[in-house]
């Protein structure tokens, strides 16, 4: 049987979205709007995702899906790839905010991993209703991610 707390987990990183920062509501608000833009005739599942650069900028993106279905990309790496076409290499927080109301949804192990190839961000997810903000790290989504050992690649 396992020992994880899985619910205190989630009540230990909660935080009320008017608690946080104003650069961090801004950025979750970004989330929301870029949401509204998603591409998704097959799932009929929004997901807006912002994130905010070492420099103050924000860049945003959504899922864009495809039916070939391994040619869609989620909202995480439309703006991760919006920020990084534009130069940017290094990232302070992403927000991601997708259409379920009971759940927080978070990166798909794709877009963690993708993500930590430009370091450790926090990390900022919420519902719809924006009131209550999942707040972790990348490193606590993903403890273990893959890291090339062979240096003369990064």
């Amino acid at each position: 049987m396992s020992e994880c707390k899985k619910n205190g987990f989630i009540a230990e990183n909660l935080q009320e979205l008017n608690t946080l920062d104003d650069t961090i509501q801004n950025l979750i608000r970004q989330a929301t709007k870029a949401r509204e833009f998603a591409y998704c005739p097959y799932s009929k599942f929004k997901v807006g995702s912002a994130v905010l650069c070492d420099d103050g900028t924000i860049y945003t993106g959504c899922n864009i899906e495809n039916s070939a279905f391994s040619g869609g990309i989620c909202a995480e790496r439309s703006a991760y790839s919006n920020a990084i076409s534009q130069g940017k290499r290094k990232f302070k927080a992403v927000a991601v905010i997708a259409h379920q109301e009971k759940k927080f949804t978070p990166p798909c192990g794709v877009c963690r991993q993708f993500m930590s190839e430009f370091g450790n961000v926090d990390v900022y997810i919420s519902k719809p209703a924006a009131e209550d903000v999942l707040c972790l790290n990348l490193d606590q989504l993903l403890p273990l991610q893959f890291e090339t050992t062979n240096q003369q690649f990064i």
